[in-house]
This record gives C-alpha cells, structure tokens and sequence, in this order.
C-alpha cells in the first residue's frame, strides 16, 4: 500500500531540473520508496512557472502528473477562510498560497507527513497544534 505524502514545489522543481542544487539528492531520497504524492494547483502553478527555462521540461512535468506522478487536492470555495485564517497567523513569515493550499490538504486529508525544501513547514501547525512532518529532512 502506498503512503500518502504531501509535496511542495520545491522537490517537484529539483525533480525535474537537473541543474537544482537538490536534483541528485530528491532522485535518490525517492528511489525506492512507495509514495503517493498530493499537492494543490497553487504548487503546480509554482513549479511550472519555475520551470519556465526550458518548454519540454516544463511538458515533462505535466506528463507526469497526468500520469498520477502526483494527485491533486482541490482547494474550493469553501477552504479560502481558512486560508485567510492560515495567512493572518503567518503572516510574519509570510504564508504564501501555496504553502497554505498544503495546509488545508493536510487537514482535509489528515496527512501529516510533507516533502519540502523550506523550513517553513517546521512552523505552520495544524489544528491540535499537530506538525506536519519533513520526511526529506527527517
């Protein structure tokens, strides 16, 4: 069975730019690994527009994510208070979209575990005052 994992922008973008400094470390920290990764369209608007140097690059992620290289958690209507809430908390750091879109995903789904390259994730806290998890930095 495959564990469920929240993924930032950040490991998407080194997964598919082999001129990240984080390419070879993300291929060989997914190697073997039974994941099933969900993210938001904010992240994905993100990682396109940072892969915005090369054309095909930028079609390759896309491939992949239609071929459910990673699935999508809809962020609606009904999510933008607490995006609101989640961006007034944070807003000292500041929370972007993004990371906020991760945050309801994770509640929505109770999923507590993340791949990101930022540190932010060590701060945002869901309800319960519950962490969400770093794995790639665990």
């Amino acid at each position: 069975m495959l564990n469920t994992i929240l993924v930032d922008a950040g490991p998407l973008i080194a997964l598919f730019d082999r001129d990240d400094n984080y390419h070879n470390r993300i291929k060989s920290f997914l190697e073997g690994k039974d994941f099933r990764f969900l993210t938001t369209t904010a992240v994905l608007t993100e990682v396109s527009y940072m892969l915005n140097f090369n054309v095909q690059v930028q079609i390759d992620f896309f491939e992949w994510v239609l071929r459910q290289g990673v699935l999508l958690e809809e962020i609606r209507q009904e999510d933008i208070p607490r995006i609101v809430g989640l961006t007034k908390k944070y807003q000292d750091i500041p929370m972007d979209f993004a990371d906020a879109s991760l945050v309801v995903a994770a509640e929505k789904r109770r999923i507590f575990s993340i791949i990101s390259l930022d540190s932010d994730f060590d701060i945002y806290r869901l309800p319960g005052k519950k962490m969400l998890e770093n794995i790639f930095f665990r």
